[in-house]
């Protein structure tokens, strides 16, 4: 019987993944264009889309995510520019992110809330690689998202204290280890926009889901810097990104990896 209703469920999910994937190619186009608009000052909300190299306003072929890349030969139909990849690029892998949340989760209200804080964390991801900076909005929205979402997801008063302790907590922490490291290296370590991110996480993650992702984070980060070159004295790398995708995979797979990762120390 659990046999089948696993399989049955399996099923449910993989039937949702064709609708998840389109849903997410849109938004993967709307959540790029917001973040290049809030890196530009512009209104992300009323400004029309336009080519950027000649300006013009583009039409409702050209926003098709994908599809009017491809029908336009990743050209401007106006000017000829070069459009440039990004936009496919960063489409595609929303549409991915919302694959996984929606096979994770089916259609629930978590769906909505790991929705919602990906899409913040997707905006703020672009923002700063592009201009190292952390929109306050975005958190706001992904904090909003928690608070909506949290009486249907309510598990009792110990755990809701245990979430808010973990965001005030980690945050403290690591505010305090980044204070000590500005000290010792002479220059900024830790902007405070990671700062109020990692909060974020301790929210939605508690204290062992965001000790995790920190992990993660710093390997990311190592990796980024050593394959880019960038390890050496004076290099400043955007460590949103890499707060952003450890907590978006701990809060979709992080009971299992913290499940392994234990065996593994029992093991022993």
């Amino acid at each position: 019987m659990t046999l089948e209703i696993r399989l049955l469920s399996e099923t449910y999910r993989t039937a949702l993944l064709p609708g998840a994937v389109v849903i997410g190619l849109f938004f993967g186009s709307f959540l790029n264009c917001t973040a290049m608009r809030i890196v530009r000052g512009q209104d992300w909300v009323r400004e029309r889309s336009r080519c950027p190299a000649c300006g013009h306003v583009l039409s409702a072929l050209d926003l098709i995510p994908i599809a009017g890349f491809l029908i336009r030969r990743g050209k401007c139909a106006w000017c000829g520019g070069k459009i440039s990849l990004r936009y496919p690029v960063t489409e595609l892998l929303f549409a991915g992110i919302t694959g996984l949340v929606v096979w994770k989760t089916g259609l629930s209200i978590n769906t909505i809330r790991y929705f919602i804080f990906a899409c913040s964390l997707y905006v703020l991801s672009l923002t700063d690689m592009e201009a190292r900076r952390i929109p306050n909005g975005c958190l706001f929205t992904a904090l909003v998202g928690w608070l909506v979402t949290e009486p249907w997801l309510f598990r009792g008063w110990t755990d809701l204290c245990w979430h808010i302790a973990a965001m005030i907590g980690c945050s403290l922490a690591v505010l305090c280890l980044s204070l000590i490291m500005d000290r010792v290296l002479k220059k900024e370590s830790l902007g405070g926009g990671d700062v109020k991110l990692i909060a974020l996480l301790g929210l939605y993650l508690g204290v062992v889901g965001t000790m995790f992702a920190l992990f993660f984070a710093s390997v990311l980060g190592i990796l980024y810097a050593a394959v880019k070159g960038k390890l050496g004295r004076g290099q400043v790398i955007a460590f949103g990104p890499f707060l952003a995708a450890a907590g978006f995979v701990m809060a979709v797979a992080g009971e299992g990896l913290v499940a392994r990762y234990m065996g593994l120390l029992t093991g022993w």
